[in-house]
């Protein structure tokens, strides 16, 4: 018998994406809604409480409605940013603990991380949960991504033959420093102050990186980029969708050049470690609707059914 899905917010850049990863799957049937009753609540909730799985691929508000909609029964994947802060629901980042595979796995509420919390997180829950990074620690983070991470709005306008020349350029923005990935990034690091965050769009469909500068001298111990470098192998070690390179990115990197868009259409996260005695900078590179939104978003949904998390996503 095949898994019953289904997407409200289908239309959407995520739902699209979604929709894609399972283009040559068997093991499932896709509910579709017809496209004239895509906002009727009754419908919604016929189509929710019908499926065995639905993603929310909604704003934050109609995410909550669709919440109200579902009954017990139905596993929701919400990809939305509505209930990451959430104790109730389970965090879907499976590579960070034992515990959070666990939690997804048995969870019928599952919260998909945010594609910028998704690189801060791997690089500082590690170094927290294990006291290497002290959970006080003036955490700073500068980030790239692909102008898909805004959406049909943002892709029209990049694509717009007639677009503003200045938009050729690194378009910076939050800069009230306030951003809506910041609570989850404080909340799953258990970071007691909020990271400062300066994210940028760059004039490229998709592809992420998220860097981390850490000093050494205001860390409690003494540490090294190298032994920061040896904590994220140890534990991420045997992870099929996080990987650490090696060291500076030593046979990876051209030139010592680290490019956004290299793991766009890639489901998997790479992370960097670069830095010596004093200065270590910590870098994650994964495409923003992969690893970033609609990859993750799959990759629970598979350990969800108890399948291989990979399934559909290599």
């Amino acid at each position: 018998m095949k898994t019953k899905i289904y997407i409200d917010g289908q239309e959407g850049t995520t739902g699209l994406k979604i929709m894609e990863r399972f283009a040559k799957r068997d093991d499932i049937e896709i509910l579709k809604i017809d496209s004239d009753k895509r906002k009727d609540n009754a419908e919604r909730q016929k189509m929710i409480n019908s499926s065995d799985f639905t993603f929310l691929c909604l704003p934050d508000a109609a995410s909550i409605e669709a919440v109200s909609l579902a009954n017990d029964k139905v596993r929701l994947i919400d990809a939305s940013t509505a209930h990451r802060t959430n104790p109730a629901w389970s965090y879907g980042f499976p590579e960070l603990s034992a515990k959070h595979r666990e939690d997804i796995k048995n969870s019928s509420r599952v919260a998909v991380p945010g594609c910028y919390a998704s690189g801060f997180i791997s690089l500082i829950y590690p170094l927290v949960s294990h006291k290497i990074l002290q959970n006080d620690y003036p955490v700073t983070c500068f980030a790239s991504s692909g102008y898909s991470g805004g959406g049909k709005k943002m892709i029209a306008d990049y694509e717009n033959t007639d677009r503003n020349c200045e938009m050729d350029s690194a378009r910076f923005y939050a800069l009230t420093l306030s951003h809506k990935h910041l609570p989850e990034m404080q909340y799953v690091c258990n970071l007691s102050d909020k990271p400062l965050f300066s994210p940028f769009v760059s004039d490229h469909f998709s592809g992420m990186s998220v860097m981390v500068p850490v000093h050494t001298r205001l860390l409690d111990k003494k540490y090294t980029a190298a032994d920061f470098h040896n904590i994220l192998c140890e534990h991420y070690a045997n992870q099929k969708m996080v990987s650490v390179m090696p060291f500076g990115g030593e046979g990876v990197l051209d030139n010592g050049v680290l490019y956004s868009g290299t793991m766009s259409n890639s489901n998997k996260m790479q992370i960097f470690v670069f830095g010596n005695d004093e200065q270590i900078l910590l870098c994650s590179r994964f495409d923003n609707l992969g690893k970033g939104a609609s990859g993750a978003a799959v990759q629970c949904l598979n350990i969800m059914m108890g399948i291989d998390e990979t399934t559909g996503l290599v």
